[in-house]
Parts: structure tokens; C-alpha cells; sequence
């Protein structure tokens, strides 16, 4: 599997998605575009899959868009339409899905590679880790996303500060803004992002993919309209059997051990 361009592992309920480019800081190729999103697409519909947990190979998440491997597309040339795949693209389906995913930045996350990484629902990076909001010094802007996680995750003026700027974060400063959940050393990243993975894999996974379902449309709407929508997203899950098993556990002061049904 070494000249794949993403490597997919399981470890339990876990899927570890590699990004797999590791000479080129993982920049995105033709064939890791279209790999990414068809294993998060299919992850999201396998019921066996609970969590997802996205890093790169070597010393980089992913440095961006690697567009020589494009095969001059050319800039407004029908190429840019086949780049930027806007049904199927990884950052659509990252947004649209509803299985949680991780980010372990393990090395620089820049261009594409840092929108990808904020489409992530939590982000744990290395103390060697940087995100690159370069989209200005490029002549382009944050096309995948990122002109709508930055507002939204750290604040308009922060926002504004880090992408009009181009700046290029270290772990720490990311962790300041709030733009990472947590910073580790570099030889604990993926044991911190698989601990969390589990967790979260131990709860009710129906339950887990209807909060953030809930979370992500709430973006969007008014609160009353939150409040009817997550009760339609309750009926369905009181009907359940890891309902009736996290009710039991409870009340028999046990973990709960719940089936996805």
C-alpha cells in the first residue's frame, strides 16, 4: 500500500485515514482528491465506523494543493471545475458528514491542507504542527472552507487578523485562538487522537451522528427552529436499543456497551 496516495487503516470502530505523500509534505494529488472523498463518503454510510481520525504520513499534515500534479489545468480553464468538485469535493463531505472526524496535525496544514483540517470537528496538532493561512500571499482566498470556519470558530476579527494577514500559526499561538483543541508532543499525537477517538467511540454512535447533525444545521437556523428539529432527531433515537441499554446501564452502575441500533 506504500504508493497509495491515502492509506486507510481500522482499528476497532476507528478509521485512520493517512494522507500519503510524504516527499511532498502530502500535498493533494488527483488521486488523493478523489480517494479522500470517497472513503469519508463510504465511512459515513458503514455502520461500523464511528469515528474517523485524518492525519498525514512523514513530517507534514498536508502542505495544500499540489497543483502540478494537476497536469496544467489551467487557471480558468475547465481544469478549475474539475478541481474544485463543489458536490464532491473533501471539504463538502467533510461538512456534510455526520460521523465525527479528528484532525492530528502532525507537521504543517496549509492552503487546502489548513481548510481541511478546520472542516475536521476537533483538531489535536503536534508541538511541531503549523497552519498556513497563505491564500492572500498566493493571489487566491480560502476556497475550501475557510472563509467560513475562521469567522465562526475563532471570531470575526481574529479571523480577519490570520487570513488578511496570510499568517503562518505555530501549535501554540493555534491553541491561543482556539483553533485546536489540544497541543502534544510530536511522539504522542496519534496515541492523544486515537484516546479521543475512542471515547467518543464508546458512546451511542446514533446518538453521537445526531448531535453533530444537530450542531452543524444549527449554524443556520433560528433557535425555535433548532428546538423542533433536534425533538424530531430525539423520537427516533428514544426508540432504540442503546437507548434502552444506556437507561439499563444506568441505572445498573455499568458502562454502557452500545450496538449502533
Amino acid at each position: 500500500m506504500s504508493e497509495e496516495h491515502l492509506l486507510a487503516t481500522r482499528e476497532g470502530h476507528v478509521l485512520i485515514l493517512t494522507m500519503n505523500r510524504p516527499d511532498r509534505l502530502n500535498a493533494i494529488s488527483g488521486p488523493m482528491l478523489a480517494a479522500l472523498s470517497r472513503e469519508l463518503q463510504q465511512a459515513n454510510i458503514d455502520p461500523d465506523v464511528r469515528v474517523v481520525v485524518l492525519t498525514g504520513a512523514g513530517r507534514g499534515f498536508c502542505s495544500g494543493l499540489d497543483l502540478k500534479d494537476f497536469g496544467g489545468l489551467g487557471v480558468g480553464g475547465d481544469g478549475a471545475y474539475r478541481l474544485f468538485d463543489l458536490q464532491n469535493s473533501p471539504p463538502v463531505v467533510l461538512h456534510r458528514m455526520d460521523k465525527p472526524v479528528i484532525a492530528a496535525i502532525n507537521g504543517p496544514a496549509a492552503g487546502y491542507g489548513m481548510d481541511l483540517a478546520l472542516g475536521c470537528d476537533i483538531r489535536i496538532a503536534a508541538e511541531s504542527a503549523k497552519l498556513g493561512a497563505v491564500f492572500v500571499r498566493r493571489g487566491v482566498l480560502p476556497e475550501s472552507g475557510g472563509c467560513w470556519y475562521l469567522p465562526r470558530l475563532i471570531g470575526w476579527a481574529r479571523a480577519a487578523e490570520v487570513a488578511f494577514l496570510g499568517e503562518v500559526l505555530d501549535a501554540q499561538r493555534a491553541l491561543e485562538l482556539g483553533l485546536v483543541n489540544r497541543v502534544v508532543p510530536d511522539d504522542r499525537l496519534m496515541d492523544e487522537a486515537l484516546a479521543w477517538a475512542r471515547r467518543i467511540a464508546s458512546n451511542a454512535p446514533l446518538s453521537v451522528q445526531a448531535t453533530k447533525r444537530m450542531m452543524r444545521l444549527g449554524l443556520d437556523e433560528t433557535f425555535e427552529a433548532t428546538v423542533d428539529h433536534t425533538y424530531l432527531q430525539l423520537l427516533p433515537l428514544f426508540r432504540t436499543k442503546d437507548f434502552e441499554e444506556g437507561v439499563r446501564a444506568f441505572a445498573e452502575r455499568r458502562e454502557p456497551s452500545f450496538q449502533g441500533r
